[in-house]
């Protein structure tokens, strides 16, 4: 068991906004992870909630609680950081419970691998019933948080599980504020300056899904926005957005047998409600780049980002 007391090999950071049934089991989680020996510290930053989580942090030892009144999570987990201990950072969110050797693996390609400079670990959906998914928990098990995929192709680590040491942190600069996709704009930057960013499946979270269509179109208007804004007036640019939106629109009609082949969930029907979902994602996504080419409405989207859609 480590001792809380040590001085930390890792640090952590947690921003929290209005979850507190969420961050008490992220907490246990990593409160369980203490029996692998490696002294770690936990630090949570709260963003504004309506109820201060200090009565959450309280009944796991060791929580230190921090507040960070700009929005957003990106500055919340800069906050975090700041204060932070150790010369390694993990962030996750406060709706991620770490599984079993989460710790251990980080630690381990971190000590054995000085050229590795930041990791992005797995993240999977947390299923009320494994055997019977909803329709958004079976779409987001096969089409959320394909961390692997944001490392080999885009070139950044979902936040959502990330570690990194901290002298590269310092190095890349802090996280955008809440006009920003976070992750995205801080991981590109990281490889940009030819850090080295690696995928550890051993280093594992499980997060819930979605609760609603409502709140996984809440996602997508802020992705899309972001990226809508990245246009400018380039008439190019936005030709290529409109032809975009058209093939998301279509797309589902491409992605069955990506369904069928998958082992993320099994069974036809679990696939079927996969499927249904999937189009429903699309259509609403191509909808709403379509709409942000006529209208431009960007504040809109970003405005209503913590806010939960019918």
């Amino acid at each position: 068991m480590a001792s809380i007391h040590a001085p930390p090999q890792l640090s952590v950071v947690i921003p929290h906004l209005n979850e507190p049934d969420n961050l008490l089991k992220c907490l246990a989680a990593l409160d369980e992870q203490r029996g692998e020996g490696i002294p770690f510290e936990i630090i949570v930053v709260d963003n504004g909630s309506v109820e201060d989580p200090e009565g959450v942090c309280s009944q796991v030892e060791g929580v230190r609680l921090e507040r960070e009144p700009n929005p957003g999570p990106g500055p919340a987990r800069n906050r975090g950081a700041l204060v932070a201990g150790a010369e390694l950072l993990a962030f996750i969110d406060a709706d991620c419970v770490v599984q079993p050797g989460w710790l251990c693996a980080i630690i381990d390609l971190m000590n054995t691998s000085p050229d590795v400079d930041l990791i992005a670990g797995a993240i999977g959906i947390l299923m009320t019933d494994p055997d019977r998914p909803t329709a958004i928990e079976a779409y987001e098990s096969i089409y959320s948080y394909r961390a692997r995929l944001y490392v080999e192709r885009h070139g950044y680590a979902a936040t959502g599980n990330m570690a990194v040491r901290r002298c590269v942190f310092q190095a890349v600069g802090p996280f955008g504020g809440i006009s920003t996709m976070e992750d995205t704009d801080w991981g590109t930057r990281a490889t940009a300056q030819g850090f080295r960013l690696v995928y550890l499946a051993e280093a594992k979270v499980l997060t819930p899904s979605c609760r609603s269509f409502g709140e996984l179109a809440q996602r997508w208007d802020r992705h899309v926005a972001h990226e809508f804004r990245k246009l400018g007036s380039d008439r190019i640019a936005r030709l290529r957005w409109l032809i975009t939106s058209a093939l998301i629109g279509a797309s589902p009609l491409f992605e069955t047998l990506t369904i069928l082949r998958t082992d993320r969930v099994s069974g036809s029907h679990n696939r079927w409600l996969a499927l249904k979902c999937l189009t429903r994602v699309r259509l609403y996504r191509a909808s709403l780049m379509f709409g942000l080419a006529r209208h431009g409405d960007v504040a809109r989207l970003l405005g209503s980002w913590n806010r939960q859609k019918s």
